[in-house]
């Protein structure tokens, strides 16, 4: 598949090309004799009756009018298309223009000053190599390295040299196949083989979760355990459940806190035996005075909760737990459950997870999946659904089953709180606290389960700033942790398969290789391979192996499957913000310890997602229910009172306060951003693509086409929640 050719110099040759004629003789009555000379096509029609020249000629009209109308149509859909699209970017570029007056204008990143020296490099060869292109300097490429080959590369002689454009030009020809094109050549082969091992390793996991789909592994609870699932639901066995304390993490929460705190509460656990602890981090005072209210109306229900403030708010989310960790009365607590802000786990979670501590005293953790209540609002959403669903039943699950090791995913996970003391506690010198307590825990010799039947609801980002921000945290978070955690790895008592698994996959190639590659081959050698021509990427690596990994990275969520072609190229277009994070973090750059809270929408679970999750084949939920049990169970969530709020005197003032900060916050509500390394690269990419028209490379071509527009789309914000 070529692309358009563009250039009318093509079309003076056409007169002279010829082929092999072919005769096709043709059943209909009116025509007798089709004639096709090669590559251009001669239509001969002869009559079989005289007096039916009229009628074919007729016929033919009609046929070129009604080829014109589609033309037309096809023209006029572009052209509008187009149109809006302008109009839109006209809209986009304005109204960021007036969101960004008030905003101090930010130090500009080194990547962001790479990627506009390459772009102004890209457009001034892009002006030289068309401005060649007309003049007729019809340069055939020469393979590259190969002295053979060089018979067929023809530069023109002094004499035929009539300006100084021609010198650079010439200049340029000699200079990129010396001493330009071999390099490229081998950073190219070396992402490549990067590439393919990351592929292999995916398809491993893959494999890995298709054998435990067909052997039915998952982790049990033995029956002659006490504290199993019947011995917990039995009267009178109180004393066979351990001692729980659930945190709730938050800050500055005033679209979750109150279903948060509400759903925790209905944990169905003795109260005797559970304590709730809301660490709040808000350094609002409203929205502070409204969460303790809200623990005051859940505590004189007769719910075991406490409200917790810190003063000196340091450390962020692993500074909040670990004063949390260093009350008095947490030495009456076995295990720890925790939750984010936004989370909403099943009134069973704990009888769901607790038990399989009871199996194995060597287990520290237990992890459930998320589940999100928003995975369909809009097209960022679903395109984060594809990710997550694969993260967790593919690399949690597997990474679980085959090595009882995996990242803990900082929420609706329980901990043994022996294991979190036995391994340092929390700590503060990262921004992905829960991986450093998972990797400690692992060095220790502590074994980890995964359930995949065991979820809780969540949200997503619907807004690109907040998960471009939330991105960057969690790939500069890891490398950080490389790099103050290595000589533990190197020094710890673990076996030497473990801890080359830790340094070679779960940070290296997963970590830091993934988003490596991912910008280098599709963002920078790429394109340089179109100003490059000596250099090439072969066509399986821009098209065959990617779309490839992209079904089995869609296979965990199938609805999703209409989604592939987008999803891959906005994987390409997330590799900027990950490798970006990714050197950050590396090289402790100042952005890297960069926290921001991720702002939740405050959605919360609807009734068919309760029901959907109690109906799934997999939920083991521990309720025996008739067969109107799982109506029962959506009555159960519909009945709950409304929780109104029992404050202090001033607790209605606080409301009111909150509600018209909330309405000056409308009106003052930032719009939607402007990237400009996404720009800049989409207007590279567009460029690299019309100069691979020269080379007419089909499939390159349209790539660097549909990838730049993706680029375009995303660094508008056009993709996730749109801002009037």
């Amino acid at each position: 598949m070529s692309p358009p050719n563009l250039f009318f110099s093509d079309w003076s040759e056409r007169d002279n090309q010829k082929g092999t004629p072919v005769v096709v003789k043709m059943e209909n009555q009116n025509y007798s004799l089709v004639e096709i000379d090669g590559p251009q096509v001669a239509v001969t029609v002869k009559s079989m009756e005289k007096g039916q020249k009229g009628k074919n000629a007729k016929q033919f009209t009609w046929v070129l009018l009604l080829r014109a109308h589609r033309a037309v149509g096809c023209v006029a859909w572009l052209a509008s298309g187009f149109w809006g699209m302008l109009g839109a970017i006209k809209k986009r570029v304005a109204h960021s223009k007036a969101c960004d007056e008030s905003e101090k204008p930010g130090k500009r990143s080194l990547l962001y000053k790479f990627i506009k020296a390459f772009l102004a490099l890209s457009l001034i060869f892009l002006a030289l190599e068309m401005f060649a292109h007309w003049k007729g300097w019809q340069l055939q490429r020469p393979e590259l390295l190969l002295p053979e080959n060089m018979a067929h590369f023809h530069l023109p002689e002094t004499e035929e040299i009539k300006g100084w454009l021609e010198k650079a030009y010439i200049f340029w020809l000699s200079f990129r196949v010396d001493y330009v094109a071999y390099p490229i050549q081998l950073l190219s082969n070396f992402c490549i083989i990067l590439f393919l091992i990351q592929s292999i390793d995916r398809i491993v996991l893959c494999l890995g979760c298709f054998w435990i789909k067909v052997r039915n592994i998952k982790p049990r609870i033995k029956e002659n355990v006490k504290g199993s699932g019947g011995d917990l639901e039995s009267p009178g066995s109180v004393s066979d459940h351990p001692m729980v304390l659930v945190q709730i993490p938050m800050c500055n929460e005033r679209e979750v806190y109150e279903q948060s705190i509400s759903t925790v509460c209905q944990l169905d656990w003795p109260k005797d035996r559970l304590l709730i602890q809301v660490l709040d981090d808000s350094d609002d005072e409203i929205i502070q005075n409204l969460i303790k209210a809200e623990v005051t109306k859940h505590k004189e229900k007769g719910v075991n909760i406490i409200y917790r403030h810190r003063l000196v708010r340091t450390g962020y989310k692993a500074g909040n737990l670990n004063s949390a960790m260093a009350c008095e009365y947490v030495k009456d607590y076995e295990f720890v459950a925790i939750f984010d802000a936004d989370f909403q786990p099943n009134p069973d979670f704990l009888k769901q997870t607790i038990p399989h501590f009871k199996d194995d005293p060597e287990v520290a953790l237990v992890q459930a999946r998320w589940v999100f209540v928003n995975k369909e609002e809009n097209l960022l959403t679903r395109l984060q659904n594809i990710n997550l669903c694969f993260h967790f039943e593919v690399e949690q699950q597997v990474n679980g089953v085959f090595l009882n090791f995996f990242g803990f995913n900082g929420t609706a996970g329980v901990w043994r709180i022996k294991a979190l003391e036995d391994s340092g506690g929390w700590l503060e010198r990262t921004t992905v606290e829960d991986m450093d307590i998972a990797v400690r825990a692992h060095l220790q010799g502590w074994k980890f389960i995964y359930l995949d039947d065991v979820r809780a609801l969540c949200e997503l980002p619907e807004s690109f700033e907040t998960y471009k921000k939330q991105q960057h945290r969690w790939h500069s978070g890891p490398m950080q942790l490389f790099r103050v955690c290595l000589p533990a790895i190197v020094q710890s008592k673990i076996s030497i398969w473990k801890k080359a698994n830790l340094v070679l996959l779960f940070f290296l190639l997963r970590k830091l290789v993934l988003p490596f590659y991912s910008f280098t081959l599709f963002c920078v050698i790429l394109p340089l391979t179109m100003f490059i021509p000596e250099a090439e990427l072969p066509t399986w690596v821009i098209c065959y192996v990617p779309v490839t990994m992209s079904i089995l990275n869609i296979l965990p969520s199938p609805k999703s499957f209409p989604f592939v072609i987008p999803y891959l190229l906005f994987e390409n277009t997330m590799s900027v913000t990950k490798f970006n994070a990714m050197v950050s973090g590396l090289f402790q750059l100042g952005s890297s310890y960069e926290w921001v809270v991720t702002k939740k929408a405050g959605r919360s679970s609807s009734e068919p997602d309760l029901l959907s999750i109690g109906d799934h084949p997999k939920a083991g939920l521990s309720r025996r229910v008739s067969d109107g049990g799982l109506l029962d169970l959506g009555n159960k969530w519909k009945e709950q009172p409304e929780l109104t709020r029992r404050v202090s005197d001033g607790g209605f003032l606080d409301l009111d306060k909150l509600k018209e900060e909330k309405a000056k916050a409308s009106k003052k509500k930032k719009g939607n951003k402007i990237y400009k390394k996404e720009l800049a690269l989409a207007l590279l990419l567009l460029t690299a693509a019309v100069r691979s028209l020269l080379s007419a490379q089909g499939i390159h071509f349209y790539f660097l086409l549909f990838q730049g527009i993706t680029f375009l789309v995303v660094g508008l914000d056009l993709i996730g929640e749109q801002v009037s």
